[in-house]
């Protein structure tokens, strides 16, 4: 428990300081109350008397203006608990924890490999990190630039030898922060643009990637070299950034072809800007006069050559960003666009470099011109690549529309086999396809106008085209051909999205039928992404179907690849919830199917799940240092491959807990009026997340829910119910079929299966039998609440079951910090349920629709317990 003394140190000042903003701003009897409040919820958690039914005596009693200030206080002491438990992790009290790279390294030497195998595996590691724009993150970026200086605070608070005058200025500067914080309003009033959000996604880059990657570079060549005796290359760069903002389009009628080419430019800009500060930083700190002769001449002999060089290329870099600041704002401007390949730095700049080596000031060449060398291999001229992705049925709709018109027929009316005929006949075509008469609709227009963005841009500014719900080998080829439609110079990877039960069951032969085709293989140099969609195939089949459909799919892709000498590159839709395929980075990628990493990580980092892992330089550091460490395990000590009786166990435990699953929220006729009523579904649609709508359709029912919304409104009521239905139906008939000591010995010594059980673990820690029957008792009708008592049964029983393969029946026995960190919590996110709860009961009467302070407080609460669980969606 001394392990997290200090952390529960930084709680308790942090909420003391809010306590005494709440008292100035609103006074004492509403500090009285959330303290009345935050005791009571302690005492029912502990099962103390009748504190549970005080606490909701007091909570439904609160007066329409207590419920505002209420509300906000616990909503703002979880924001705080999350503040204290990221700073947590990089604090100088948790340093006695081990390096999770320095583990992994030690790991692999223990292991006594081949020396070549190891320098292969580390020098091919490939990390691209893909920052999406999933609207996931609450907080706004206002208020997180408070919580990152509240970081800086306590960081500062740890040093040793503090002045009595210095320690009162951090903790007045911590109280100003946390009263700012309170006199701002939490909600955003608007949903974001995808421009706003791009901005956000490169605010992450700037403030924090910008600074961990060079460190996290510099730590792991020295761990590298420290531990293997060998030296990595200077343009050594394992990683790499990717991102969605304004190039996802599934769904998202926001992001359009003038969107991604304005993200583009804001991503050139502010790299450009980036860049300038470093040189000007550079250009002051390089003042020596000795150099080699090929900078000599590089300076024209100047007395101070490497100020001269670095002078040159900041007139250039300030040029360009004028160029680009007016292009970016829609205005005229004389200033040239003189910085447009990202070798113009790098060459003065590894001139410098190799200059000061030469002239044995090495120390100082591997300071901050090194840092800038690696920013230069990282972030390129555009800080990230970005990937395009759109619906399959968007491609078939814009190929039908002109078929129609050419008076061929209606392509989506074809064959797989007629329609794969036309793409081929047409992709070795050498005529054009589309008339120049023809005016397609607007929809179709939106297709080619992006296809048209990407032909006329740089290919090293995307990364790859990923389509949602492809299915067929037809949809791979449809992406293809209307890109060589758009004269596209060059061949731009075209991933197919494998998302729901059937799809991921089909992926393998949809590969295997693709690389059938000798045009296809020539096309692609041999050489595939595909993507897995872990969010759409859990809400279509459950947690442990959609799990074991994932593995089988990737291990088939990877035996068929690596027979034919295919490089597979596989990309993890995942989300940070359990039911959107969320776990432990390291555990997850340590529970995939040996092989499956060779050509790389390539993976989504969505939401608040981005704030978390990189919003801070260190946290950045830390999260890179453990993406590295997990892949090369998985890569040279390969996780085992399942005994054939393992793999017999999970078909059952698919087929069972799919079935059942199914069968609640498919056959059920009660299921959709129950999850409307029994959670904020509907008055979800008011919380301005993000740029993208809740539904695919705007007429459609949870079918047409997106994953995230779907995942959210369970959380919010914490039944949890995506994480974990079906799961018990699965186990229980494995359990008997096969025996306790199978499903043990899984549990032991296969990652994969270990890693559901461990998932299932922390969902059950969140959920809450007696919160999810509060929502059903105040907001269910009577009939529907048959229903809810059906599912908290099966809960219970489902979490007895998994107590049965803990250590000591105890959930999370084996992660004793996610159960710190969920009790912490608990006592602060209960009364915003129970609040909840009052809210939506009210908002739900006809007289309260208009009340504005009423939707500000249920908003709110969203918000808090979003907080509280630490994931949205």
């Amino acid at each position: 428990m001394s392990d997290y003394s200090a952390l529960k140190s930084n709680v308790n000042l942090l909420g003391q300081l809010l306590g005494k903003t709440i008292k100035e701003a609103q006074g004492e009897a509403v500090l009285a109350k959330v303290e009345q409040i935050r005791a009571l919820s302690k005492a029912s958690r502990n099962e103390e008397g009748s504190s549970r039914d005080e606490l909701i005596e007091v909570l439904h009693q609160l007066t329409d203006d207590e419920l505002l200030p209420v509300a906000r206080a616990f909503n703002q002491f979880l924001n705080l608990a999350n503040v204290a438990e990221q700073f947590h992790t990089i604090s100088r009290q948790n340093d006695k924890n081990n390096h999770p790279l320095i583990e992994s390294l030690h790991q692999i030497k223990s292991a006594n490999l081949a020396a070549k195998e190891v320098q292969d595996a580390i020098l091919n590691l490939n990390i691209d990190l893909v920052l999406t724009a999933h609207p996931t993150e609450i907080t706004r970026r206002t208020l997180v630039h408070k919580h990152r200086e509240m970081n800086e605070c306590l960081g500062a608070l740890e040093l040793d030898s503090l002045l009595p005058s210095e320690q009162t200025y951090l903790v007045n500067r911590i109280e100003q922060l946390i009263c700012q914080a309170w006199h701002t309003n939490e909600i955003r009033q608007q949903r974001p643009t995808p421009v706003d959000e791009a901005k956000w996604g490169f605010a992450v880059i700037e403030n924090s990637l910008w600074q961990a990657v060079p460190d996290f570079i510099r730590d792991f060549t020295a761990q590298v070299d420290r531990t293997f005796s060998f030296s990595l290359p200077l343009d050594y760069s394992p990683v790499q950034f990717t991102s969605w903002m304004g190039g996802d389009r599934d769904g998202n009628p926001f992001v359009t072809a003038k969107v991604t080419e304005e993200v583009l430019d804001l991503g050139r800009w502010m790299a450009i800007n980036l860049y300038l500060r470093d040189i000007e930083k550079l250009s002051s700190e390089l003042s020596m006069n000795r150099c080699d002769d090929a900078l000599k001449s590089l300076s024209q002999g100047a007395h101070e050559p490497y100020r001269y060089v670095l002078g040159k290329l900041r007139e250039q870099l300030r040029e360009t960003e004028h160029h680009l600041t007016a292009k970016v704002k829609g205005h005229q401007s004389d200033a040239r666009d003189l910085i447009t390949d990202i070798a113009q730095l790098q060459g003065p700049i590894e001139a410098c470099y190799r200059s000061l080596h030469g002239s044995k000031m090495g120390q100082i060449a591997d300071g901050l011109l090194l840092d800038v060398m690696r920013r230069i291999h990282c972030f390129g001229l555009y800080l990230s690549k970005l990937d395009i992705r759109q619906d399959s049925e968007r491609h078939s709709d814009a190929l039908a529309e002109l078929t129609a018109f050419l008076d061929l027929g209606d392509y989506n009316a074809w064959s797989e086999a007629q329609k794969q005929q036309f793409l081929l006949s047409e992709l070795q075509s050498k005529r054009p396809l589309i008339p120049r008469n023809w005016q397609p609709s607007a929809p179709v227009q939106e297709v080619l106008d992006t296809c048209k963005v990407i032909a006329n841009t740089d290919r090293q500014r995307f990364g790859i085209y990923i389509i949602s719900m492809a299915r067929t080998v037809s949809d791979v080829l449809a992406v293809h051909l209307l890109l060589k439609e758009s004269g596209c110079p060059y061949v731009l990877p075209v991933a197919p999205l494998f998302e729901t039960l059937d799809d991921l069951n089909a992926g393998p032969d949809v590969i295997a039928q693709l690389f059938s085709l000798p045009w296809y293989q020539q096309q692609v140099n041999n050489q595939q992404y595909v993507m897995i969609g872990y969010s759409d195939s859990a809400k279509d089949a459950g947690m442990m179907a959609a799990g074991w459909a994932q593995y089988e799919a990737m291990d088939k892709m990877v035996k068929f690849t690596q027979k034919h000498a295919i490089d597979l590159i596989l990309f993890h839709g995942r989300g940070g919830t359990v039911g959107r395929g969320g776990a432990p980075a390291a555990q997850a990628l340590r529970s995939q199917p040996p092989g499956s990493l060779k050509s790389g990580l390539r993976v989504t980092e969505q939401g608040e799940m981005i704030r978390f892992k990189f919003g801070l330089p260190q946290v950045a550091e830390q999260s890179l240092a453990l993406y590295a460490g997990a892949v090369l395990e998985n890569n040279l000590l390969p996780p085992p491959k399942p005994q054939a009786i393992w793999q017999d166990v999970m078909a059952l435990i698919s087929e069972r807990s799919c079935a059942h699953y199914r069968s609640i929220v498919n056959e059920e006729p009660s299921f959709v009026p129950y999850f409307r009523s029994a959670t904020p579904e509907q008055e979800l649609a008011q919380l301005p997340l993000g740029s993208r709508p809740a539904k695919r359709k705007v007429d459609g029912g949870v079918e047409s829910l997106r994953a995230i919304p779907w995942i959210f409104a369970w959380s919010q009521n914490r039944l949890m119910l995506p994480a974990w239905l079906g799961a018990l139906s699965g186990l229980q008939a494995a359990e008997n079929r096969f025996g306790k000591e199978t499903l043990e010995a899984m549990n032991r010594d296969w990652p994969f299966f270990r890693t559901r059980i461990e998932m299932l673990e922390m969902v059950f820690c969140k959920a809450d039998p007696w919160l999810s029957e509060h929502y059903d008792q105040h907001l269910v009708s009577p009939q529907l609440r048959v229903l809810g008592q059906r599912l908290r049964t099966e809960l219970i029983q489902a979490i007895e079951w998994v107590k049965g393969y803990c250590e000591n029946q105890t959930l999370l026995a084996a992660q004793p910090w996610v159960q710190q960190s969920i009790e912490l919590r608990n006592p602060y996110t209960d009364p915003l349920n129970v609040l909840q709860v009052e809210l939506l009961r009210r908002s739900r009467e006809e007289s309260h629709l208009d009340d504005s302070v009423l939707n500000q407080a249920l908003m709110i609460t969203m918000a808090g317990i979003a907080a509280g669980m630490r994931n949205t969606g």
